[in-house]
């Protein structure tokens, strides 16, 4: 009954979408408030019907309700209770449901807190909003149902992919479909935008908190899903360029340009025609990541295996939205203004010159993404592009903008005086050239752009540090008066800060590892040992032991240093039997600045057991930097200036929208 019931609630779901994305629209050209309030109690209901949904499919996975065919599919009654939760999305069927929950959610915020929007741009927003749920209803109802039954139902469950039964893998999707669906917000922003003929500085600032809590998710999400790569996948890599991790990478990169693009559009009215396109292009690039997960095109350890017939219909969700949206763009951004004119030399190109090199980096990983594709579809012709390509491309294009970051937010408005910008960064550059120099000495041996890859990470943090020191006047005033200028300083001044120092984190972290990674194969009986990176690696015993769904087959290993014992690591096989499959467990010991990770591999036909063992400098950092970068996001986000709306006052109730 309660599975009937979610599915009743996903088919009212839908017919409440289809009033939301009419009678709003109709009423907003008519300038009928009547009409135009039918979108906020819309979206409430809305979202609580597909909340209902969701809970009800959660409900069947926890009771391991084998009649319900996702459940066989995809749950076992021995799993622990958190995968049995996180089976619900663990599959592509649960996915949609969740992917819709959010995008749901997010029309529901703008219906709960979106008082201070002017009301036919918040009835058109909402509209939009509603139309985007319309089409994957249709598609989840019609090719992915969730809720269909098996008769006779099966005594026990297929169980869930085992790499999926991962604790990090169990937040990982939430957080990367809020990051995908959260664009949705800005693209239905933008398009009623369009449809208004109105962007100004007030529909930037009410972007510019979506766009950072879609931001915000996705570099959560996909921190969180490095990670789990990390120590689940067992060969000891943070990053490989697979194309579904592509298509995450590929909006997180324009939803940052979209981010410094809305600040032009907000401080100085500038580039509104263009912040307008990457709202449309983020969103894009999120249902192009959805249709390469879905379609079947892709071969992937993250990709949904489905037939190629749910593509087709996601293809054209693309096609209809995509499409749209632009042809729209096409024709009414010519009507928008151009805003206010700046110098060359200034903070305005400053973040012009981000977007474009951002957008260029957006450009290489999409051509090395899609192109094997397209070429395997027109020729039959298969190619593999893999991290070199991309090594060439993306990196030559990402350190130009590393370098112009610290400088960007030292500028001034409209003119800016470099001289004295640059003034104020010769300490920054001044640590990056020793670390530059101090690193040369400590790894002579190569390889050569490892020192100026840590100069640059130094440059990032340091710039960063640079930008709150000027801010607050730290060394020019009394101390006292600059503690204070810090405490009344703006929590987004200290969030960009945050997230401009992760970043520079992040890239010492991503240099260490490239750079001076140490790596060992081998076979080892009990008793004997290999050397690492001056570590002794001891295998002291293999043996057996049963976890809550799984058998493991666990290796002790002792670690020592110049004689000095330090510890033992535990990598495991695991094997689960309802699944019939393994998965590798890797074992890692980290100090904070270097990773020792060990994997156990199969046992040789002498009795021996392979070993893989990296040795990852500064690995840790990469998700510490995440970490930061997030923290700084979501204190940007605090920031009471980006609440939702403006001040009652500057409300255009029924006003007049004329074209800028």
């Amino acid at each position: 009954m309660i599975v009937e019931l979610g599915h009743f609630a996903l088919v009212l779901a839908l017919g409440v979408s289809l009033v939301q994305m009419a009678v709003p629209a109709i009423g907003a050209h008519r300038r009928e408030a009547p009409l135009m309030r039918v979108a906020e109690p819309a979206a409430l209901l809305q979202f609580a019907l597909v909340a209902l949904a969701f809970a009800a499919l959660t409900y069947a996975f926890v009771v391991s309700d084998f009649s319900v065919k996702l459940v066989y599919d995809n749950s076992h009654s021995a799993k622990p209770l958190i995968y049995k939760v996180s089976g619900v999305w663990g599959n592509h069927e649960g996915s949609m449901v969740l992917w819709v929950l959010i995008l749901a959610l997010f029309g529901a915020l703008v219906a709960l807190f979106g008082n201070n929007l002017p009301d036919t741009l918040r009835a058109r927003v909402l509209a939009v909003q509603a139309s985007i749920a319309v089409a994957f209803l249709l598609f989840i109802l019609f090719t992915s149902n969730p809720f269909l039954r098996l008769d006779p139902a099966p005594f026990e469950g297929q169980g869930l992919n085992p790499i999926l039964q991962d604790r990090a893998l169990a937040f990982h999707p939430p957080w990367l479909y809020a990051g995908y669906v959260g664009f949705s917000m800005t693209f239905s922003f933008a398009v009623a935008a369009l449809i208004e003929g109105r962007v100004d500085a007030s529909w930037a600032r009410w972007v510019r908190p979506w766009t950072l809590a879609a931001w915000l998710s996705l570099t959560i999400g996909i921190a969180m899903g490095s990670w789990w790569a990390y120590y689940t996948l067992g060969w000891g890599g943070f990053w490989f360029w697979d194309p579904v991790e592509n298509a995450s990478l590929m909006p997180w990169i324009a939803g940052t340009a979209l981010l410094h693009s809305a600040i032009v559009a907000e401080k100085r009215g500038a580039l509104k025609s263009w912040t307008i396109l990457l709202a449309i292009l983020a969103f894009s690039l999120s249902l192009l990541g959805t249709f390469l997960v879905r379609s079947g095109v892709l071969t992937s350890v993250h990709a949904f295996a489905v037939d190629p017939a749910r593509g087709s219909f996601i293809l054209g969700i693309l096609i209809v939205f995509v499409g749209g949206s632009l042809a729209l763009y096409a024709w009414r951004a010519p009507m928008l203004k151009t805003g206010g004119l700046f110098a060359p030399l200034s903070r305005e190109s400053a973040l012009l010159m981000n977007n474009m090199l951002l957008s260029a980096a957006v450009a290489s990983v999409f051509v090395g993404t899609l192109y094997p594709l397209l070429l395997d579809g027109l020729t039959g012709m298969k190619i593999t592009v893999g991290p070199p390509f991309f090594n060439y491309t993306f990196v030559p294009i990402f350190v130009p903008l590393l370098c112009l970051v610290p400088l960007g937010p030292l500028l001034g408005w409209k003119r800016a005086d470099v001289k004295a910008a640059a003034e104020r960064l010769l300490a920054a550059a001044g640590l990056a050239l020793v670390a530059c120099l101090a690193t040369f000495a400590v790894a002579h041996d190569g390889p050569w752009l490892a020192p100026f890859g840590m100069a640059l990470a130094v440059w990032l943090v340091a710039g960063a540090a640079s930008e709150i020191a000027w801010r607050i006047k730290l060394f020019s005033t009394p101390l006292a008066e600059s503690l204070g200028r810090a405490r009344r300083l703006p929590r987004a001044a200290w969030g960009t800060a945050l997230a401009h120092g992760g970043l520079g984190i992040a890239v010492a972290g991503i240099v260490g590892v490239t750079a001076w990674r140490a790596e060992l194969i081998t076979s080892l009986a009990p008793g004997e040992s290999a050397e690492i990176a001056g570590y002794t690696l001891t295998l002291e015993q293999v043996g057996l032991r049963d976890g809550p769904n799984y058998e493991a087959t666990v290796g002790v290993v002792r670690v020592a240093r110049d004689g000095r014992e330090l510890g033992t690591l535990l990598p495991e096989k695991r094997r689960f039997p309802a699944e019939r499959q393994e998965k590798t467990e890797a074992a890692i010991r980290t100090n904070g600045f270097a990773d020792l990770y060990v994997v156990l591999g199969e046992r040789a036909g002498d009795g021996k057991w392979v070993l893989r063992a990296y040795h990852n400098n500064l690995a840790p950092w990469i998700w510490i930097g995440g970490a930061i970068m997030a923290l700084g996001g979501a204190m940007s986000l605090m920031d009471r200036r980006l609440r939702v709306g403006a001040p009652t006052g500057a409300r255009a109730r029924l006003a007049p929208a004329p074209a800028e």
